[in-house]
């Protein structure tokens, strides 16, 4: 299906991880990162609750045993409790029965056992977000005469194929989603570079200007335009009147 930017997008997925194995946390970001996803990762059961309670997640990733107090089911519960519905994959090394019975009894979507592979991980996490949508899956967005495949992950304008880097591409597709509507650069370094903080770096206005060089140079009209004192905007608008 294809939408207009600015509609719901399949692509990319806000996921929040919560597992104190270091090693297996970074294997479960670095694959959905290579996906185009957005990934946060707590390691401390607490800290993992407050945020999973304070923002809005498509996803969480949730390991059942965690240190401390705080573990797994209680933040199922907790979360559950609150009304919150974000779908969670529970992750354990307690494959038995009645152990998996647990974890989805507590609010678990789907549960799945450690050792996994990240293939599987993927397709299980596809599938709850499935599930969770009410509408049909958006597979393209399109903007004036540009369009992304976020599925394909390939761009076009013109009829004329673009090729985009993974965090240009994630630039992109986030502008897309947020088309004609101005976003700041606490929002891009939010969403596509995952900082929870300023770096006080100009990488945002240098990946926009390698953007602009792929998506407008040589074509009419220019999309990505500069917002002065508040971020960037993505419009087949005049830029007259976007002041």
């Amino acid at each position: 299906m294809t939408a207009p930017a600015g509609a719901s997008a399949a692509l990319p997925w806000r996921v929040l991880v919560i597992e104190d194995d270091a090693d297996n946390a970074r294997y479960i970001a670095d694959g959905l990162r290579e996906h185009g996803h957005t990934v946060v990762v707590c390691a401390d059961g607490m800290e993992g609750l407050q945020r999973a309670v304070a923002e809005a997640w498509d996803l969480l990733v949730l390991d059942r045993m965690l240190p401390h107090k705080v573990d797994g089911l209680s933040i199922l519960s907790t979360l559950r409790s609150l009304g919150k519905k974000t779908p969670v994959l529970v992750l354990s090394a307690l494959s038995a029965l009645d152990d998996r019975v647990r974890g989805l009894n507590a609010g678990g979507d789907d549960y799945l056992p450690k050792p996994f592979a990240f293939s599987e991980l993927l397709a299980r996490l596809q599938a709850l977000v499935r599930r969770a949508r009410t509408g049909p899956e958006v597979r393209e967005l399109q903007i004036a005469d540009l369009r992304i495949d976020l599925v394909a992950r390939s761009v076009e304008r013109a009829g004329q194929t673009i090729a985009l880097q993974p965090r240009e591409f994630r630039l992109l597709a986030y502008l897309m989603t947020h088309a004609r509507q101005a976003v700041t650069r606490t929002m891009l370094l939010e969403s596509v570079w995952d900082y929870r903080f300023d770096p006080q770096t100009n990488v945002i206005d240098v990946q926009i200007s390698r953007l602009r060089q792929k998506v407008d140079v040589g074509f009419s009209p220019p999309l990505i335009h500069t917002v002065r004192g508040v971020g960037y905007l993505l419009s087949d608008a005049p830029e007259a009147a976007l002041r």
